[in-house]
């Protein structure tokens, strides 16, 4: 058994490894010499003689270092020697050297941790307070992954005691393997078979003249019949007195509060836990107290096992530990939360099969005690009923760190009340209630930036970016999705806060802009068309097989599919339809059907072969196939209403993509291939009536397609004509070039697309048996199988291209005169030619080029450029004829470049008709050798 204890006054502060200069030389010099008493009367001077003859040794002949504390025989370990006089002197002056180095040798004897003393066979089993662990423990806490690595940081843990502040004059440097055992046990999880005593922590204090330790040596030489000190002071014995009667009453309190009358009023648990009275079979008493809790006396509800192997209900364990401390109320031994477990399943399934008697006066039934809450649930009215609470299974476990079935579970009744309240208070609104008690929660933590980040969401202005923003920074930007992913993880991590939207999300908010998302009807159906609506991009060559028979294609296409693209185009325009109906005072239209007219575009995007990045080998030219909703229109009040029109129909933002083929516009096979089957579906459309819900009323839109975004060279190729080439200059009518040359006003628009059909067909199967130049002339220079029906014109850039390039040609020959000499030679033309791109690098700036672009054509088109070239002229005369062309077509210029010629420039309008007569005029007269081909373009686009 342990000593006793010495009363607990605090621990001391002083800092690590402080100690007296003089402490080593005073014990040197106290087992050196043995200092005898001047006091002594001769009386006792004679009998510690006759002792010393008779081999019973004095108390000045008693070592001072003690090798056993608990009443041995102790055994001197140096000879007498006489005290030195100067010694003895100082010895008989002041004592406290003596005392301190009686204390200091004592302590080395004692355990640090539990103050037994060490026993004769322990010399191999202490262990030192400060230093590392030995390999054995080091062992166990690397198998049970703990830092821990030194003694003082292990002491800390298990016994709560700081040894870091040691100072070796107050405290033992060693401690016993009674508590280096208990360590083990602690992390090892096994049952605790090691003894504890009751004051789990010892406190050391300064060497005083009252000092324990010191008073507990000199007992034990007391109980060995060694005669007593006669110099003891009475008033030292009454300070022992009063130390002893300290320890007794700390020892009754702490026995007072270990009772169990007092556990049992900490657990306060009778209007809650069951008792062993309600068993209904009269067990054995040793059962009794195996299945009932150690503090209360109950049966176990909700129990959970110590360490130390015993058993407690959960709430009674609990609040022991909160109020008498961590450690175990059975044995005393070290206890803390989160050391609780539950116990195995054999005993739940025991302790659940137990029959108990109902409480309730009125019931008299007997049932498990698995089934007892099921039960007492019919009684709610009595008073008797007792709720019992026995969930087994593993430790509560934090809310937060739950399943989310396990959250619903364990919240089941809170979010019933939350909902009660939500359906009475606030409309049903259970999500305003939840986010405002979570504000309130914040706000009375002082987490305020939580809380305005909560607030901003309940308001509609989250702290995060919209899905469609996170999806324009994603193209924006090339990320793919794994790179756009890893972004959003790390952004996460960083911040704490989702401001990039996730990966589902940018794909639900790609769904709303792709077409094929909003649903919609055709009636009657589309002929020779899929009656799939639910698609978004598909492949462009689906239609090869069945359009053209064994043409090798090695394209790449993709497309929409030309119905929903159109649908997804007036979804997006629905605010602005809606406003125009507003505008038009319309918004009880429910008639239809809107009249949509759609212009098409197709155009080659040029040389792609370096603009796709290290991706697979492509043709080196593409095509893109678009369309732009003009204007949307409703036959209202026998007229034509219009509440839609776009302002700039030649802007990129409102052209709307459907086709994107790696191909060259010249390729007639593989256009055909391609678009063949969007021209199926667009012919099926002419025929048909759209049902689509705009603005939660379902509508009837009918289509009208304008094929006028195509350029001269694209109109060639899908209505079937020679190249540019050809004798046959013009894609609006049949001119030749010698016809145009002699006649620049009076032409007429002649071709159309079923005549075209008719030529092809003609040239195909030569039913008059011609020859080849009477058959060209016979067909108009149609020498393919037309597939796209166009509106023949010729768009303004290329307008402009075309006249700018017959201005370049004019300028030269104005240079050479020939007017004078139409005869020159050819390096006579390439001479001129040099000296006009020399003198326009000078004074304009314009590089010479090989081809005319729109670049070039712009800054060529101005009245600085031929008051330059007039330089190179001598005539004055050919001056002003040169001055005037210019002026008319500048004024003509905006009629055919504008969308709106009767809107944007009406002046100009008006006077276009005098000036291209006069425009013809001069190029007829003052310049009739050159042949001006492309003048009546621009009197078709007047009159489209």
């Amino acid at each position: 058994m342990a000593a006793s204890f010495p009363p607990t006054l605090g621990l001391s502060s002083a800092p690590d490894e402080i100690q007296h200069p003089h402490i080593k030389f005073s014990e040197w010099k106290f087992k050196l010499f043995r200092v005898r008493s001047f006091e002594k009367t001769p009386e006792e001077a004679q009998k510690e003689k006759k002792d010393s003859f008779e081999g019973k040794p004095s108390l000045e002949q008693s070592p001072a270092v003690l090798d056993k504390a608990d009443g041995q025989k102790p055994v001197p370990t140096q000879p007498l020697l006489k005290a030195h006089p100067k010694f003895s002197k100082k010895f008989h002056d002041n004592g406290k050297a003596r005392g301190k180095a009686i204390h200091q040798a004592k302590l080395r004897h004692l355990c640090r941790i539990c103050g037994n003393s060490f026993r004769a066979d322990e010399h191999n089993r202490r262990y030192p307070v400060h230093g590392p662990v030995d390999g054995k423990t080091l062992g166990l806490l690397r198998k049970k992954e703990k830092r821990a690595t030194s003694w003082p940081d292990l002491i800390a843990k298990v016994f709560r005691i700081d040894v870091k502040a040691d100072v070796d004059s107050i405290h033992p440097t060693e401690f016993c393997h009674n508590c280096w055992s208990i360590m083990h046990r602690k992390f090892s999880s096994a049952p605790c078979e090691v003894y504890f005593p009751r004051n789990v922590t010892m406190e050391w204090h300064p060497h005083t003249p009252s000092c324990d330790i010191c008073n507990t040596a000199r007992r034990g030489l007391k109980r060995k019949s060694l005669q007593p000190n006669l110099q003891l002071s009475k008033k030292l014995k009454t300070v022992l007195d009063q130390a002893r009667q300290a320890r007794q009453r700390k020892r009754r309190a702490q026995a007072r509060i270990s009772s169990k009358d007092v556990m049992k009023k900490i657990a306060n648990c009778s209007k809650i836990h069951l008792s062993t009275k309600l068993l209904a079979v009269d067990f054995p008493e040793h059962f009794v107290k195996s299945i009932s809790c150690q503090i209360c006396e109950h049966i176990l509800a909700d129990p959970v096992e110590t360490n130390c192997k015993h058993v407690f209900c959960r709430v009674c364990i609990l609040r022991c530990l909160k109020v008498m401390g961590s450690y175990c109320p059975s044995c005393r031994y070290p206890c803390f939360p989160t050391d609780l477990e539950s116990p195995v399943k054999s005993f739940l399934s025991v302790l659940n099969s137990l029959m108990v008697k109902c409480p309730a006066k009125e019931c008299n039934e007997e049932v498990s005690l698995e089934k007892y809450n099921h039960h007492i649930s019919s009684h709610k009215e009595s008073k008797e009923t007792f709720v019992h609470i026995n969930k087994g299974g593993r430790p509560r476990q934090h809310l937060l760190s739950l399943t989310r079935r396990a959250q619903k579970h364990r919240l089941r009744e809170l979010k019933l009340q939350v909902k009660a309240f939500a359906d009475k208070e606030e409309g049903g609104d259970v999500k305003s209630v939840c986010m405002t008690l979570f504000l309130l929660a914040l706000r009375a933590r002082n987490e305020h930036r939580q809380a305005d980040e909560l607030e901003a969401i309940m308001q509609g202005k989250g702290s995060g970016l919209q899905p469609a923003v996170c999806l324009a920074i994603r193209v924006n930007t090339f990320l793919s999705c794994s790179q756009y992913h890893k972004m959003y993880r790390t952004v996460k991590a960083i911040t704490g806060r989702q401001i990039f939207q996730p990966l589902h999300a940018l794909r639900n908010a790609e769904k709303v802009l792709l077409p094929g998302y909003h649903h919609f009807e055709w009636q009657p159906p589309l002929k020779n068309v899929s009656s799939s609506t639910d698609v978004g991009i598909i492949d462009g060559l689906s239609g090869l097989s069945s359009s053209v028979d064994d043409y090798p294609v090695d394209t790449i296409a993709k497309r929409f599919r030309y119905d929903s693209a159109l649908v997804s185009a007036l979804m997006d325009m629905e605010e602005d339809i809606l406003e125009g109906m507003r505008s038009q005072d319309l918004d009880d239209y429910l008639n239809g059907p809107f009249t949509v007219v759609v212009k098409e575009s197709c155009d080659g995007m040029g040389d792609v072969s370096e603009k796709h990045g290290s991706g697979p080998v492509v043709p080196e030219k593409a095509v893109r196939f678009s369309f732009t909703i003009m204007k949307i229109t409703i036959a209202h009040s026998s007229q034509n209403v219009k509440v839609f029109e776009e302002a700039k129909p030649n802007s990129e933002l409102c052209c709307k993509p459907l086709c994107l083929m790696l191909a060259d516009e010249s390729d007639h096979e593989t256009l055909t291939a391609i678009l063949s089957p969007l021209i199926a579906e667009r012919e099926a459309m002419k025929s048909s009536e759209l049902m689509l819900e705009l603005g939660g009323i379902l509508r009837t839109f009918k289509f009208i397609f304008r094929g006028t975004g195509y350029d001269e060279k694209l109109v060639r190729e899908v209505e079937g004509l020679e190249a540019s080439g050809s004798v046959y200059i013009c894609t609006l009518c049949d001119a030749t070039r010698l016809e145009a040359s002699q006649n620049l006003v009076f032409h007429s628009i002649t071709r159309s697309h079923a005549e075209n059909l008719e030529r092809y067909e003609v040239w195909r199967s030569n039913p008059y048996h011609e020859s080849v130049e009477e058959l060209r002339d016979r067909v108009k220079g149609v020498s393919a199988k037309p597939f796209i029906e166009t509106v023949p014109s010729i768009d303004a850039l290329h307008c402009d291209i075309g006249n700018a390039a017959e201005f370049y040609k004019i300028f030269q020959l104005e240079i050479g005169e020939v007017y004078k000499n139409p005869n020159a030679s050819k390096e006579e033309r390439k001479r001129w030619q040099a000296t006009l791109d020399k003198h326009l690098r000078k004074k304009m700036n314009l590089k010479p080029i090989m081809r005319m672009n729109g670049n070039f054509a712009r800054k060529l088109m101005t009245k600085e450029t031929v008051d330059a070239v007039c330089e190179l002229i001598p005539s004055e005369e050919r001056h002003e004829a040169l001055r005037e062309l210019m002026d008319l077509y500048l004024k003509m210029k905006p009629v055919w470049r504008s969308s709106c010629p009767a809107k944007e420039c009406p002046e100009s309008l008006c006077q276009y008709s005098f000036n291209s007569q006069r425009f013809a005029e001069l190029l007829s007269t003052k310049f009739k050798y050159r042949c001006q081909i492309h003048h009546h373009h621009q009197n078709y686009l007047l009159l489209h």
